[in-house]
This record gives structure tokens, C-alpha cells and sequence, in this order.
């Protein structure tokens, strides 16, 4: 039995929760995947996972081998990279994840396009979402959020902080009026976003320091690019980061509204588990990511 490809194919398995998901993260067949499995599972004696015709889940067995196999392999692959790095080559797969809209535009756009094109044989793998990802239990090696940092067993580096805007759509200020202070949203329709930690408290700062708007609105969303798009159509005010209206922005679609009461910028953090040893490809990135960004 080849240990590494077996601890390889098992890792997989266990991040995919599927077999098959797991086969195709690294090139496998499903029944080669499957045989890499069980044959680790003969050779050590225990169940390590637990099979159904829906999941595939740890056992919790398979939980310890999975938190001490996932460091190995990452050291294993360390040694490899330190070798390509000295052919000035850098290779393998990177797992990351990141907020859709900015993942989708800026972070291709401004960073992931010219990293891999300097190394075309790193593999990225990138899942975009507007919730916050488990990166330990979802087998991520890098998350980029917005946002205070949560947990200390990460670590981080920060990218940029970027602006949190108002603004709603032309056509709404014409029916509704433009409000001329921030205290006057509290009369308008404000479509919210539910993945801040107060969703209905709008931040802002003027001469006399921070103070907050309570608002309230007929839509509410866990994803910012929903609520830009919801302000485009003219159902509302909407306060987004920039990069999410920007686009509707340079189209006519939006307007930015109080930009002289704008609050304290969101930012921008590479974040990665703290237990684990960072691979030359990763390190190379999370470089790449704050060179981008600081540009």
C-alpha cells in the first residue's frame, strides 16, 4: 500500500464529505479513491469513516487521524516545495476562499490572474461564498474576509480596508427625495445586509466623532452583491462596500450617498489556521495577495 496516497485520498474524502468529490479533487477514480481508503483503514485496524449513501462523515477516530494527517501532508508537500523553490518553481493545489463579488471581480482581476500565470503549476481551488467558511473542518488553506478577526488560533495579514458606502438609485432619490443627512434614512426604505453583526445599525463619523443611524427596510440579504443590485432596481437604500457598487456606480445605476460621513473602512484579512504549517505555495500567495492590494 502506498501510505501517502492513501492518506492523500482519505484527507480528500473527509474535507468533500463524498467520495466522489474527494476522487476528484485529486485526479482519482471514485473505486481508486475508495481502495486507497480502505486499505488505510485494514492497515491501522479502525474505522475512520463513517459511510452512507448520502455523506461521508469522521468517525471519531477518523476525526484525530484527520487533524494529525492534514499537518503531514503539509510538511510532506513543504519538502517538495522547498526543492521547486530552489528551481525557482513553485507547484500544487491551494485551497482558498473568499467573499463572491470581490472573489468573482477583484481578486481574479487584481491578484489570481498574475499569480498563476508566474506559476502555472500551482492548482488553485477557489470557493466563493458570503458566509463564513469553517477553514479547519472545510480542509481551506487560506480565507479572505472582511471584517474583525474572530478567532485568535488564526493567523492573518492584512490586504486593504475598503470603503462601506450608501447609495441608492437615481430613480429612487426622485421619488423618495434625496436625504440630506444620515439621520434621515431612518424614513426611507434601507435594504440591509444580514451578515453584518447589526444588520439595522448604519455606522457613521463626522466632526463630533462616530455615531449610528437605526434603520429599517422591506429587504434584507446575507449577501452584499443582493442588496447593491436590489438599490440598482430603485427599491431602496443600500450600504454595501465599495467594490460590490462600484460597478453600478460606473454605470449610472447608483449613487454614492454621505460620502463626507462615511465611517471606518472594512478590512480586508488573509487568514489561515494557526496549527498549520504554511507551504511555500501558500506563503507565496498570501506575498502575492498584500503586494496586489498594497499597490
Amino acid at each position: 500500500m502506498d501510505t501517502l496516497a492513501a492518506m492523500r485520498a482519505f484527507a480528500a474524502v473527509a474535507r468533500q464529505h463524498s467520495f466522489t468529490a474527494g476522487a476528484r479533487e485529486l485526479g482519482l477514480s471514485t473505486k481508486v479513491a475508495s481502495n486507497h481508503v480502505r486499505a488505510l483503514e485494514e492497515r491501522l485496524g479502525v474505522q475512520l469513516l463513517h459511510r452512507t449513501t448520502r455523506k461521508v462523515t469522521l468517525t471519531d477516530t477518523g476525526q484525530a487521524y484527520y487533524e494529525r494527517c492534514v499537518p503531514l501532508l503539509d510538511q510532506f508537500d513543504e519538502v517538495e516545495s522547498v526543492v521547486q523553490a530552489r528551481q525557482s518553481e513553485l507547484a500544487g493545489l491551494i485551497r482558498m476562499t473568499a467573499p463572491t463579488a470581490f472573489g468573482s471581480a477583484q481578486l481574479i482581476d487584481q491578484a489570481l490572474a498574475t499569480f498563476q500565470a508566474a506559476h502555472p503549476k500551482v492548482e488553485i481551488d477557489l470557493h466563493l461564498a458570503d458566509h463564513r467558511m469553517n477553514i479547519v473542518e472545510e480542509g481551506f488553506d487560506l480565507a479572505l474576509r472582511f471584517g474583525a478577526l474572530e478567532d485568535s488560533n488564526f493567523m492573518a495579514r492584512k490586504l486593504l480596508d475598503m470603503r462601506l458606502v450608501i447609495h441608492a438609485a437615481p430613480s429612487y432619490l426622485a421619488e423618495h427625495g434625496e436625504p440630506r443627512h444620515p439621520s434621515a434614512l431612518a424614513t426611507h426604505n434601507c435594504l440591509r445586509q444580514q451578515t453584518s453583526a447589526e444588520p439595522a445599525l448604519w455606522r457613521f463619523q463626522d466632526e463630533n466623532g462616530p455615531f449610528t443611524v437605526r434603520v429599517n427596510g422591506s429587504f434584507r440579504a446575507n449577501s452584499p452583491r443582493a442588496v447593491a443590485h436590489m438599490a440598482a432596481g430603485g427599491l431602496g437604500v443600500g450600504m454595501t462596500p465599495l467594490y460590490v457598487a462600484q460597478p453600478f456606480v460606473d454605470t449610472g445605476q447608483l449613487r454614492l450617498l454621505f460620502e463626507d460621513f462615511e465611517a471606518t473602512a472594512l478590512p480586508l484579512h488573509a487568514v489561515y489556521p494557526g496549527t498549520r504549517h504554511l507551504v511555500a505555495r501558500v506563503r507565496a500567495l498570501i506575498d502575492h495577495l498584500v503586494d496586489s492590494f498594497s499597490a
